[in-house]
């Protein structure tokens, strides 16, 4: 297997994430305390937590926890769950198991690094590039022009990171009638799945429609809960989920037991997490909205369609690579800059930045970012 590249995103935020005063392109929404989860579990959950033996766990994960997790699909049963530590864990899973050398995976670009690198290290990948000029989304003529006979898997991510792209439901069921035909496996990025704003209509999971459908899950993003460091993957073919989980014997081997149960608190929750959360990003938008609009010869925004993260366009002089450096190291604002983003499989856009709306404390990042325009004429 080729050896993996610094992961140029996680190699940042070891610098940056804990150090800067402003986060401005977190991309998971805000957290709650171990308090507040408790405090939104039953007497008997508060109970079984306290009760726990710190032992292992089942490497599948616990069954109460897939239960809850397959209750946030519409046609899956527990059965049908593979718990990871942390969405990361299965990206990985899933492309050492399916792929061989001398198959073919397709994925969008840009994307979330692990999605592209992880596969070029074991067979050929083509990009099929998400481009502004076509409001990101994904042409299905070119995607089905790249599939070859060796082809096996094709890998989405919608809502899409960085750009807050949900993909045209049309465009959706055109693309799982597409892999059915040719009978590909289809790895379904759905971390950001159900952030947005209120009201935001969200694409069916894949793993619901789609026999060969795949769909990553995790608790880090919507709910809000990174440090639990719980992921999954749905998917309907129990086999391929039993080959996943004796390939995970050599990783995690099994969650977290207290992860495991705060998780099931936070699952029981779920409406009210998720409701505060929309609030929340619905609130945020509208700052940033307003905040772009004062600087249209600067900034290029469109606000996204979904998820917790945007993607604006830089206009000013120097590149976005200096302009994102200088705002961090003078203001101690944090945005990832399109370097991040960079593709071996194509051309990306390389005058955009990362930002994030799904954390609290806004106001306060926004302020210095406007500082910082101010001192330097910009």
């Amino acid at each position: 297997m080729t050896a993996l590249p610094d992961f140029r995103l996680e190699t940042l935020f070891s610098k940056w994430e804990f150090a800067a005063r402003h986060n401005l392109t977190a991309s998971d929404a805000e957290t709650v305390s171990l308090d507040d989860l408790l405090a939104l579990a039953s007497p008997e959950d508060r109970a079984a937590f306290g009760a726990l033996r710190l032992s292992y766990t089942e490497p599948f994960g616990a069954p109460d926890l897939r239960a809850e997790i397959a209750a946030t699909y519409d046609h899956r049963s527990a059965d049908d769950i593979l718990c990871f530590a942390g969405a990361e864990e299965g990206i990985y899973t899933a492309m050492r198991v399916l792929l061989c050398p001398g198959d073919h995976a397709i994925v969008v670009t840009p994307n979330y690094q692990a999605a592209e690198t992880v596969p070029l290290a074991i067979c050929a990948v083509t990009g099929v590039p998400l481009e502004p000029e076509a409001n990101w989304t994904l042409d299905i003529d070119r995607l089905a022009a790249a599939i070859r006979p060796e082809t096996r898997l094709v890998s989405i991510n919608f809502p899409h990171n960085p750009t807050g792209k949900i993909l045209e439901r049309d465009r959706f069921d055109a693309l799982v009638d597409l892999c059915r035909f040719h009978g590909l496996w289809l790895f379904s990025d759905e971390a950001y799945r159900p952030l947005g704003a209120e009201g935001v209509v969200h694409l069916p999971q894949a793993a619901d429609v789609y026999e060969r459908g795949l769909s990553l899950g995790v608790m880090s993003k919507a709910y809000g809960l990174p440090g639990l460091r719980i992921g999954w993957i749905a998917c309907q073919d129990r086999e391929m989920l039993g080959r996943f989980e004796r390939y995970k014997h050599y990783l995690s081997i099994c969650n977290s037991g207290p992860s495991e149960r705060l998780a099931v608190m936070a699952l029981k929750a779920r409406e009210q997490l998720l409701a505060r959360t929309r609030r929340l990003v619905t609130e945020n938008l509208a700052r940033f909205d307003a905040f772009f609009a004062e600087r249209p010869d600067l900034f290029e925004w469109r606000r996204p369609d979904g998820g917790c993260v945007g993607y604006p366009r830089y206009l000013g002089s120097g590149g976005v690579e200096a302009f994102a450096e200088r705002l961090v190291e003078e203001a101690g604002v944090l945005v990832l800059p399109s370097g991040i983003y960079r593709s071996d499989l194509g051309p990306t856009p390389t005058d955009r930045f990362r930002v994030g709306f799904g954390r609290a404390g806004l106001d306060e990042g926004l302020a210095a970012f406007r500082a910082y325009l101010r001192r330097n004429g910009l």
